[in-house]
């Protein structure tokens, strides 16, 4: 018997028998398909793969039955399961087509880089080249896509095998994912290294190349809209100046989808039932840089509402009387969205009275001749659904009788979509959990019953923060934090924090529970300790007047009367110390020795403030909240009102009311956030002060309205002010009284009154600035601030003469000596001793309930530094005497 050899490139003569071989095209495929050669691989290898790509028919091999099979090269894999690839069998019989058939079954494995099959007198030899194992995954030139964006999306990964298919499958993700960027030239080439011990590493060198933009978009066919105002409902948008910002102006097959949609939905809303979008092409441009958009539209006639109506199978609905409770109304425009709003009302109000799997369906008739369209609206029947159980899962902290307790609805509950919204609307207030999180329905072991599931997903609560940073209030400002929102998984919240600026300083320990011992009982308490500078303006330099020291605790306990409202009860034990600086603000009065408070250099009010007292406040409100989050709501309403009484023990004693209310909308769920509020307050005092001119109401107790409240003021910087102009002497020795602002001492007295109304639209951005954290908005302001004694007031431009402990008046005689002399020895008048600083006017403006008005525009930026807030304001009307500010910011950092 003479030896043949049978290959797919031709016989090769062989002493030791017949020989079938056939190298596997793996890298030479994807060589085929990306239009490069593998790194690494020796040229001689890619020929034989490339003529090897399809094995030839070979000649007939001698015939003989097969005693043995054998497989001779395998590492990873076992034998057995190599040849439980192939169909060749012991006792079978050897030829030319089953040989084949057995090297295409390996081909097709894609797990070897190079396998043959060999017959020596009936034993048959497989040897096999294992593909390699992928050492690791390597992208270049990538910079508009992130390797984060990329291997998620693509099959190849380390420590898997290496198959041609994979590669080529990844390239073309690979180029898709840069289409989806707007990218149409974006090239990839896939490159393999060779490593030891048959591993590879896998490059792909990615040329982006540069974003295709949308040139123009034509619309053919429209009659009734003009091109403009079409193409302002699309999301993609033409590349010009205007729209150099937008991300929407690359070319992206899903969004031009999505514009054929858009389109539909606004012809829809306008009437025209019968229209449709014939074609929608894009076009690459002759340079191959940018596309052409062209849309041919058949608009169809208009049609109007005809007769609406609702048939109701479900028995707790009267036909009749729902179908004059409906929005549209014969004889009006149609429009698909109204429609669609209709069904999802009927179905929310079905399943208000239990019935969850309610089917509401719009039966449609259009009649062309008069071109009306008739809907009836079918509530097809159901049972009534209740509540079989309630399900909580991905809790690993939290317990579960933290979320079960903001359920609205119970096991065994009838089922109510209104309770299941409010459910879940109490649960992301929560803010342990994911956003968005819904309450899932699922249906039960009976038609009649529903599982209410609740899959969270924790998020981590515990709050450890330091911050640095800068505003036109505080100046530097350094704050530490350290706060626990669901301390054990029980929803208790426990904090500590720490404040320090130029001109406040605090420390405050905190614990509040919303269910104190499991019941329905909120309780809290705050220990802290605050010092706070007062300060005012002289020359535009900010200068410290009084210090207010406060030691205190708060207690207090709430209960809810209805699902949205609860009262609040509060005890406040504080006391305090305000001082003046005896080097700036105390003298020798009396010419005693004893330093006081100088009225001259602080001012009466300032001089009443001074002194240590005990404040013992009770305190009460009633509050309402509908607000869909308590982090950024969006819709929504909070009311609160409030009274306290001080004088349950201590030095003072008052009464104090306030309240506030606050609404959002969103407007026409276009993004636009809508806002108003509205809050006012007054103080009565319960305890007379005795002396000219002095407020029954300390100053400390007094309200202040101005900067961050009321933007476009300074801080403190709306109401009642005492200001201190000073006398100068001209060439004549004349006094002559200096009013410039700048140079004139600003003292804020507070009010026992003020009221403060807001509105303000928050501007929806695009993506990119969305995921940047810039929130724009315009905004206007309203108030006022008044309702304090008048003080006494001083006007001496002369200044005040120095007098002795007798209260005769000073004068300066020859020696520089205080005298109480008038003339000297020689007969020449002694000037008189005249107190620096006394030649002054104090003036009191901005006691008064006049509005003033602010209006203006401001970004919030959620910025890697921290929060970040500018302003820019413009003062619409004012009083004389305000203190106006038309820039400010705040800005702090974390670390």
């Amino acid at each position: 018997m003479n030896p043949m050899s049978e290959t797919g490139r031709g016989p090769v003569k062989s002493q030791t028998g017949v020989t079938r071989v056939l190298s596997r095209p793996g890298r030479l495929a994807v060589m085929l398909c990306c239009g490069s050669i593998l790194a690494g691989v020796p040229g001689a290898a890619f020929a034989q793969a490339q003529t090897a790509a399809q094995p030839a028919p070979a000649p007939a091999a001698q015939a003989g039955t097969i005693r043995t099979i054998s497989v001779v090269g395998a590492e990873r894999l076992e034998p057995t399961t190599i040849l439980s690839y192939i169909r060749l069998r012991v006792g079978q019989e050897y030829t030319s087509a089953a040989a084949d058939e057995a090297l295409k079954d390996l081909g097709a494995t894609e797990l070897f880089a190079n396998f043959s099959i060999r017959n020596d007198g009936g034993n048959v030899v497989i040897t096999v080249t294992e593909n390699p194992v992928i050492n690791r995954i390597v992208l270049e030139g990538n910079e508009r896509l992130k390797p984060d964006k990329i291997l998620p999306e693509i099959k190849l990964a380390p420590r898997q095998i290496f198959t041609r298919s994979k590669v080529r499958a990844d390239v073309a993700r690979i180029i898709e994912l840069y289409k989806r960027q707007g990218r149409f030239a974006a090239q990839v080439e896939p490159k393999m290294v060779q490593l030891p011990q048959n591993r590879v590493d896998i490059v792909f060198e990615i040329s982006e190349g540069p974003k295709s933009k949308v040139r123009q978009i034509n619309i053919l066919g429209n009659e009734k809209f003009s091109d403009g105002d079409l193409r302002s409902e699309f999301v993609t948008k033409q590349s010009r100046l205007t729209t150099f910002f937008s991300s929407n102006t690359s070319y992206d097959p899903d969004r031009l989808a999505f514009d054929q949609q858009k389109l539909r939905q606004f012809y829809l809303t306008q009437g025209y039932a019968d229209f449709r979008v014939v074609s929608a092409v894009a076009e690459l441009t002759p340079d191959q840089k940018d596309f052409i958009i062209t849309y041919v539209v058949e608009e169809g006639e208009r049609y109007k509402f005809g007769e609406v109506k609702v048939d109701s199978q479900l028995r707790d609905f009267d036909s009749d009387t729902m179908s004059t409770q409906l929005p549209m109304k014969a004889g009006d425009w149609y429009n698909a969205k109204s429609v669609e709003d209709t069904v999802e009302q009927l179905t929310e109000l079905a399943g208000r009275f239990g019935y969850a799997f309610a089917d509401v369906q719009p039966r449609f008739k259009s009649n062309p001749e008069d071109l009306t369209m008739n809907i009836t609206f079918i509530l097809r029947e159901a049972p009534r659904v209740y509540v079989e159980r309630v399900d909580i899962n991905g809790n690993t902290l939290t317990q579960d009788k933290v979320i079960r307790r903001e359920f609205r609805i119970a096991e065994g509950d009838a089922f109510n979509s209104l309770g299941v919204q409010r459910t879940t609307a109490r649960i992301n207030s929560l803010a342990y959990f994911q956003e968005n999180f819904e309450v899932s329905q699922v249906e039960g072991s009976a038609p009649d019953r529903i599982i209410l599931e609740a899959n969270i997903e924790e998020r981590p609560t515990g709050e450890l923060q330091f911050s640095a940073g800068f505003s036109s209030i505080e100046q530097f400002i350094l704050a530490g934090s350290i706060r626990q929102r669901n301390f054990r998984g029980r929803g208790q919240t426990v904090g500590l924090s720490v404040n320090y600026s130029q001109f406040s300083r605090s420390a405050q320990v905190s614990f509040s529970d919303p269910y104190m011992f499991d019941r329905n009982i909120s309780a809290g308490v705050d220990i802290y300790r605050r010092d706070f500078n007062s300060f005012n303006f002289t020359n535009a330099s900010r200068n410290t007047t009084f210090k207010q020291a406060t030691t205190g605790f708060s207690l207090r306990a709430g209960v809810p009367l209805t699902e949205y409202m609860s009262l609040v009860g509060s005890y406040t034990l504080n006391y305090e110390e305000v001082s003046l600086d005896e080097n700036q603000f105390f003298s020798d009065l009396n010419g005693d020795g004893v330093r006081e408070c100088d009225p001259l250099l602080a001012g009466r009010f300032l001089c009443d403030a001074i002194g240590n007292r005990l404040s013992s406040i009770v305190g009460l409100s009633l509050n309402y909240n509908s607000l869909n989050s308590r982090i950024r709501p969006t819709r929504g309403k909070t009311v609160s009102l409030s009274g306290e009484f001080a004088g349950l023990g201590g030095d003072v004693r008052y009464v104090r009311f306030r309240g506030r209310a606050q609404q959002f909308w969103n407007v026409g769920n276009s993004g636009f956030i809508f806002s108003m509020l509205a809050e006012g307050g007054t103080i009565i005092p319960l305890k007379e002060r005795t002396g000219a001119g002095v407020d029954d109401v300390l100053l400390t107790d007094r309200f202040f309205l101005g900067e961050p409240q009321f933007r476009g003021f300074a801080i403190r910087g709306v109401g009642p002010r005492v200001l201190t102009q000073r006398y100068e002497t001209d060439a004549m020795g004349n006094p002559v009284l200096v009013t410039e602002r700048n140079q004139t001492r600003d003292d804020a007295i507070g009010g026992r009154n003020y009221y403060l109304g807001r509105a303000e639209l928050e501007i929806p951005l695009g993506t990119g600035a969305r995921e940047l954290g810039l929130r724009p908005s315009i905004w206007a302001d309203v108030g006022a601030l008044w309702g304090v004694e008048s003080p006494v007031l001083q006007d001496n431009p002369t200044g005040i003469q120095f007098v002795d402990s007798q209260g005769r008046p000073l004068f300066i005689g020859p020696d520089g000596l205080a005298t109480i002399e008038p003339t000297a020895p020689d007969g020449t008048a002694n000037d008189p001793a005249i107190r620096p600083g006394s030649a002054i006017r104090e003036v009191f403006l901005g006691n008064s309930p006049t509005p003033r008005i602010t209006a203006g525009i401001g970004v919030n930026w959620n910025s890697p530094f921290g929060p970040f807030r500018i302003d820019f304001s413009q003062t619409i009307r004012k009083v004389e005497g305000d203190d106006e500010r038309q820039f400010t910011f705040n800005v702090g950092t974390q670390f």
